[in-house]
């Protein structure tokens, strides 16, 4: 089985445009809403659309590679028959309304050739090429999106596939530097022809371990939108960081890195807390958590990390972490509790203020 991951562009509109036409595209490009384009203009794009609709449903496999460098990626990839397999198509969307329509008709010229395949148009929140610092952001986000989806699906034996023939260059161009980390292979279309252009996996990684290693308190608080002082940034390369005025944040290669390398990480031990002025450990948690298997450990450190989150920000509260105060009366001095897994024997975590810190007493069963 495959995850097939393919950019979109709107050369699929473009293409199809007559001179009119495709000066209003391009003039309304990197608008994210419909209603944001005059009605005058909204005409001619709501007619190029739709004449683009009718041409793809009713292309057929050869007329299709014509029509759209997305689906002139896919179709080669399969050699030219698109096989009745449950194959998974992640189509990256820009932010904008004419990236999402596109994506959409291809979408649909997927679906209607292979009710098997799964397709899911994924519009990435600031995915535009207007301003540079938000879509810096927007990469870093679509780090952490495809740091969160790939994973589970290469564990159930998917080969994940980047298909970058279609896109804006830009894109392609971040997706190319961080197939390394997700894809076992890479495939362009080779100039206009229909030969394939394979990318594998190289064997080489950052040196990330040690980078983050050495700077892990650092990383977690930029991971967790916290200040960090300018003597503590020392040790992480510039190419890690996006500065924004006066604040400090990773870039998207630095979240690409701390993502994939605090998957290794987070299962050694339970790190300190990344902010102790809110959350510290007492002697009794560090006991009660002595001895876990790697992953169990892992969880904790990510509990560890969303409790910090929390106590900066209460709204922010995940079913995975869900933090509350105890019924009752307080259990051997423990007021608040919090999930650390609820598969297997279902642990929580417990705690309790003082003053304005939050300590962790224990790990250990639910209260019934």
């Amino acid at each position: 089985m495959y995850f097939i991951l393919s950019p979109c562009g709107t050369s699929l509109l473009t293409n199809q445009a007559d001179q009119e036409e495709r000066k209003v595209v391009f003039k309304y490009a990197n608008v994210k809403e419909y209603e944001e384009i005059p009605r005058d203009d909204r005409a001619v794009i709501d007619g190029l659309i739709a004449r683009v609709q009718e041409v793809v449903q009713q292309a057929g496999i050869k007329e299709a590679v014509r029509l759209s460098a997305e689906l002139n990626g896919i179709i080669n990839f399969y050699d030219g028959e698109l096989p009745r397999t449950n194959d998974y198509h992640l189509l990256l969307s820009t932010d904008t309304y004419l990236g999402s329509v596109t994506a959409n008709i291809v979408k649909q010229w997927l679906e209607s050739r292979n009710e098997k395949f799964v397709v899911e148009v994924f519009r990435q929140k600031d995915l535009r090429t207007e301003d540079i610092t938000s879509f810096q952001l927007a990469l870093s986000d679509l780090v952490k999106h495809l740091s969160a989806v790939i994973p589970d699906f290469a564990r159930k034996g998917y080969k994940v596939i980047f298909n970058l023939t279609g896109g804006f260059k830009s894109i392609q161009g971040f997706l190319q530097s961080i197939a390394n980390f997700f894809a076992d292979e890479s495939v362009y279309i080779f100039e206009t022809s229909s030969d394939l252009l394979r990318i594998p996996k190289l064997p080489l990684r950052l040196d990330a371990l040690n980078i983050i290693r050495s700077n892990l308190t650092a990383f977690r608080r930029l991971a967790l939108n916290l200040p960090v002082e300018a003597p503590d940034l020392q040790g992480i390369p510039e190419t890690l960081l996006l500065k924004i005025d006066e604040e400090v944040t990773l870039s998207p290669w630095g979240a690409l890195i701390w993502e994939d390398a605090k998957r290794e990480l987070y299962g050694q031990e339970i790190f300190p807390s990344p902010d102790k002025e809110k959350l510290d450990f007492s002697k009794e948690f560090l006991k009660s958590v002595q001895g876990l298997p790697a992953e169990r450990k892992a969880l904790i450190n990510e509990r560890i990390d969303q409790m910090v989150r929390h106590l900066h920000n209460p709204a922010y509260n995940p079913r995975s972490l869900d933090f509350k105060e105890l019924k009752g009366k307080p259990f051997k001095q423990s007021t608040h509790e919090a999930d650390a897994w609820s598969d297997l024997d279902a642990r929580r975590i417990f705690g309790h203020f003082e003053g304005g810190k939050f300590v962790l007493d224990r790990l250990d069963k639910g209260l019934h």
